[in-house]
């Protein structure tokens, strides 16, 4: 009878911790697109770094110039002069490199602009999926545009469009 017990109250204390989960999906690729502030930062970012990368390229082609006419002139210059030439296309090579560095490097503008563009409206998701979660008792919420480790994912339990809405964007 002890041991009957015992079974019964190790089986109801597993049962107790076992309690299902809840947990939901949401599609950011999806939030993302319905959000305009975000597309216009999106293209706001393309523009600059179109403009930048037309920067860095004019200073690669203007390098390229002084050294196809080096290779044209090369036999005509004096030692000194060679020397001359070359210093100005290696200068003009780090420039360009510098500038790519400035712009694009891990900590260069585009990254800082991207930072300060989306920053807000990304933590601005985030909160009100925090909030969604709360609310109804979400333990995990997972982005299923991720594509990590997501074989199926039932409609019934992505909230993106809850996520849209308290965000103030119907679809």
């Amino acid at each position: 009878m002890k041991r009957i017990l015992l079974i019964a109250g190790l089986v109801f204390a597993a049962t107790l911790s076992l309690q299902a989960q809840k947990f939901a999906l949401v599609d950011m690729e999806y939030i993302f697109k319905n959000i305009p502030a975000y597309e216009r930062a999106n293209e706001q970012l393309n523009q600059v770094s179109k403009k930048w990368q037309a920067e860095v390229e004019a200073l690669q082609v203007e390098a390229q110039t002084l050294y196809k006419n080096y290779q044209n002139e090369v036999v005509f210059l004096s030692q000194e002069q060679k020397k001359a030439r070359q210093d100005a296309i290696v200068a003009k090579e780090q420039e360009a490199a510098e500038l790519k560095k400035k712009y694009f490097g891990p900590q260069g503008e585009l990254f800082k602009k991207r930072t300060a563009l989306m920053t807000p409206i990304q933590e601005e998701i985030y909160n009100t999926i925090k909030d969604i979660a709360d609310l109804r008792g979400y333990q995990l919420i997972l982005d299923r545009a991720s594509d990590q480790g997501i074989i199926y994912g039932s409609p019934k339990i992505d909230i993106s469009n809850e996520v849209l809405s308290k965000l103030g964007y119907s679809n």
